[in-house]
């Protein structure tokens, strides 16, 4: 049996006696610390999402004889910052426990008003990681990570942690995360991932994230409305929050320019396209999710207004005083070789397609590809849910 197939099936092993079972090499007896290193192991999805909740419940010692309002801000994917089919079950499955089994807690829907009575807060994320747990390489697991805040002081009161194999779950990302044109993890998203992945029990919520908890739960309620196909109610929802300062975030100018599309209101929507492209350019953080064909540098004919965005790119590049990189990325193949190159052809592409536009372009951007190397995702799956690893790139860089 292969170390990878050991890991996958959940032996208790200590992590250097895994490795050393895995030599084809004959080495001399090792010797065990008295005190072994606890095996990271993985769990079939729905136990491994059950220990996780059962974990942070129990851990958190809420009395019997006292009543709780518990408020869930959706869960995520921990290298995306997407939202998926997964998270969202995995959000049911942790209410579904805390009804049966915690009655003392009330759960409320994510909400303005809810979040305005101070109640216990849960954040989650569903991380793809390698066999060394890190989230980079060939991801051959997944890192489930619960945190439980009380809003009233500020600070994580339970931590609830476990591993699932990588099946028996849906981990395509929901519509509003498959449509979006740009990516980008906003400092909101950033602190709400660290908040469940940086911190243990009795420390501070991060500032980031709890600076604009308000700001998320309104922009929750305008995710739900989108998914909902209720695009009115979910842009008044999207315009609402930007009288929030927390509100200027990426992820609502994307709500914005996704809903006027539907509705078919194409300068309202490219106004907001702009804004999206200022402010990747601004962070060096502009990815942009065009659709290729499968191995070819063409883009698919899905009715995305291509040129428009090409347009405003090559707009916004003609304000920057620096040269622009322009990086291509893939999801991970069967050849680092033709992953790379495949990814500069997609890039160079693009450039071409830019200089088009604004000649001055192509004096001041070079391409490059870097194949999967940069794999945000990095499962390989080749479907909607690892789209996001075939994105281009725009930064700065020196003349």
């Amino acid at each position: 049996m292969s170390c990878k197939s050991r890991f996958l099936a959940g032996l208790g092993l200590s992590v250097g006696l895994l490795v050393a079972g895995c030599s084809t090499t004959e080495e001399k007896p090792m010797v065990v610390a008295a005190t072994p290193v606890p095996a990271l192991v993985a769990l079939p999805y729905d136990q491994a999402v059950r220990k996780a909740a059962q974990d942070l419940l129990a851990n958190a010692n809420l009395a019997k004889d006292q009543r709780y309002t518990m408020i869930v801000d959706p869960l995520v994917d921990g290298n995306s910052g997407m939202q998926t089919e997964a998270t969202a079950a995995m959000e049911q499955s942790v209410v579904q426990l805390v009804k049966a089994d915690y009655q003392q807690v009330d759960v409320k829907r994510f909400s303005s008003e809810s979040v305005s009575a101070l109640p216990l807060l849960m954040v989650g994320t569903f991380t793809p990681i390698n066999l060394q747990g890190k989230a980079d390489g060939e991801r051959d697991a997944y890192r489930i990570c619960f945190a439980l805040a009380d809003l009233k002081t500020g600070k994580i009161i339970s931590k609830g942690l476990a591993r699932s194999l990588p099946d028996g779950f849906d981990p395509t990302p929901l519509a509003f995360f498959r449509e979006m044109p740009v990516w980008s993890k906003d400092a909101a998203v950033d602190g709400y991932v660290k908040t469940c992945q940086g911190t243990k029990a009795g420390d501070s919520i991060n500032p980031a994230y709890i600076d604009s908890v308000l700001a998320a739960s309104t922009i929750s309620e305008a995710l739900v409305a989108y998914q909902a196909k209720r695009y009115k109610d979910s842009l008044a929802l999207y315009e609402a929050v930007l009288k929030n300062p927390a509100g200027n975030q990426a992820r609502v100018y994307i709500g914005i320019y996704l809903n006027n599309q539907k509705l078919g209101r194409k300068q309202a929507a490219m106004q907001a396209f702009g804004r999206l492209v200022e402010m990747g350019l601004a962070t060096d953080r502009l990815a942009v999710q065009f659709n290729f064909k499968p191995g070819a540098t063409a883009f698919t004919q899905d009715q995305q207004p291509y040129a428009q965005w090409l347009t405003e790119i090559a707009k916004q590049s003609q304000r920057q005083t620096a040269c622009i990189e322009v990086a291509g990325h893939t999801r991970r193949g069967t050849s680092e070789q033709m992953d790379e190159r495949l990814s500069l052809q997609r890039a160079e592409f693009v450039r071409q397609k830019i200089g088009s536009v604004n000649p001055g372009f192509a004096k001041r951007s070079v391409a490059k590809g870097y194949g999967s190397q940069r794999a945000v995702v990095g499962t390989g799956k080749g479907n909607d849910s690892d789209a996001l690893d075939q994105r281009i790139e725009f930064k700065k860089v020196s003349c």
